[in-house]
């Protein structure tokens, strides 16, 4: 496989996996795309035309130094010029992939987090409230990721002349599906049995061995867990904790998330809502680990690195 058939390989299982469905991103990518059209000439040639045919703009090709037949390629959750050094150190790597995004991808996170007010509405907010309080945590986001040395690891690709590219909320869709369609299959009364479910899932089984495996930051044990929310698995990064009351207030009773900052674990707590963390660097591996499968059939060694738990359900 090229550089170019996995990245395309990537977006469509992103797509594949998607919560509005490959019709709902279409319609998403036909809406920038007339956007685009109504641009002037300067405006257009500074757009990102990436933006027209890729939903997830966390997810990219960042450097290609060599367009060769990928073979071998070091994955991490993170890539940082460590591992690319790492990388030569190990030799005959044609690409690192990194999970986390960097670069272009990086800058343009908050892009990829509309997604969260379809995923909310889903689950009953109605889609008003969900836009309101997601535009003002996408600019706060936006805002945040100003200040950062995007470009860092990519130059040292560059000078090393390694293939470089991240896959962000592909992997996290498909974590996000994966986690989905095991809750909806089981009858989870308690939130004791949610969180059994998540410790048979060969990440989290390893992550509880390395003493990150799923915990619960809201509830107890024994409570029941009413309707179950996969919530804040993928659309960039964590939502506002103002939506916590609007969620409980759509019927659900249990989120399950990656990872939570303080503040929206005391705003899930004061509207009563259980909140069973799976672990953010197993469930960026079980993403990753759902796309690696599809490279590995295709005869591509994967060397894991950087908090990857690689586990392959090819075998």
């Amino acid at each position: 496989m090229k550089i170019q058939e996995i990245y395309n390989l990537a977006i469509n299982k992103g797509i594949e996996s998607d919560f509005r469905g490959r019709e709902g991103v279409e319609k998403m990518l036909r809406r920038k795309k007339e956007k685009f059209d109504g641009l002037s000439d300067k405006e257009k040639e500074e757009f990102d035309k990436e933006a027209l045919t890729n939903p997830f703009l966390d997810s990219r090709i960042l450097n290609i130094s060599q367009d060769k037949e990928i073979k071998k390629i070091l994955v991490g959750i993170d890539i940082e010029p460590a591992e690319l050094l790492l990388a030569k150190e190990v030799g005959n790597i044609d690409l690192a992939m990194s999970h986390h995004p960097m670069g272009k991808g990086l800058a343009t996170l908050a892009d990829v987090m509309d997604l969260q007010s379809d995923i909310l509405n889903q689950y009953g907010v109605p889609i008003n409230i969900a836009e309101g309080l997601m535009k003002e945590r996408i600019e706060e986001v936006a805002r945040g990721l100003n200040h950062q040395n995007h470009q860092r690891t990519v130059d040292a690709a560059k000078i090393l002349g390694i293939n470089l590219m991240c896959i962000h909320t592909v992997a996290d869709n498909l974590a996000a599906k994966f986690l989905k369609d095991a809750v909806e299959k089981e009858n989870l009364e308690r939130v004791k049995d949610l969180m059994q479910l998540l410790e048979g899932i060969p990440e989290y089984k390893e992550a509880k061995k390395l003493g990150t495996g799923p915990k619960i930051f809201v509830g107890r044990p024994e409570n029941r867990c009413g309707k179950i929310g996969l919530i804040e698995i993928t659309g960039g990064t964590e939502f506002s904790p103002k939506l916590y009351e609007k969620i409980a207030a759509a019927g659900v009773g249990t989120v399950v998330g990656v990872h939570m900052r303080e503040e929206n674990r005391k705003e899930a707590e004061a509207a009563n809502i259980n909140v069973a963390i799976a672990g953010h660097i197993s469930s960026d591996s079980l993403g990753m680990n759902l796309f690696l499968d599809e490279l590995e059939k295709q005869g591509v060694e994967i060397i894991p690195c950087s908090g990857l738990i690689r586990i392959s359900r090819n075998r």
